[in-house]
């Protein structure tokens, strides 16, 4: 219901600014990687302030746009960090 997803190059950002805590997001992602603030494993804490900083330079995705023809391959990768690309 918001313009909340950012697109970089390889990765998406959410902005927290944007965002209305609505959760319908984390319902509908494939990969079950979006939490409720309160719920972000401790391990990945890391990516709040991380989705801060790239959504204040990234453009938002106004449109739907189709899964890319990898992303349940990517899906199911973890630790990807070391690959985003700013």
């Amino acid at each position: 219901p918001t313009d909340a997803f950012r697109e970089g190059p390889n990765f998406l950002a959410i902005d927290p600014d944007d965002g209305i805590g609505c959760m319908l997001c984390g319902v509908e992602c494939p990969v079950e990687a979006i939490f409720a603030d309160g719920d972000v494993p401790q391990d990945q804490a890391h990516f709040i302030a991380l989705n801060v900083q790239l959504a204040r330079i990234w453009k938002p995705i106004i449109e739907k746009k189709a899964a890319l023809p990898d992303a349940d391959e990517w899906g199911k990768v973890k630790d990807k960090l070391e690959l985003l690309e700013r």
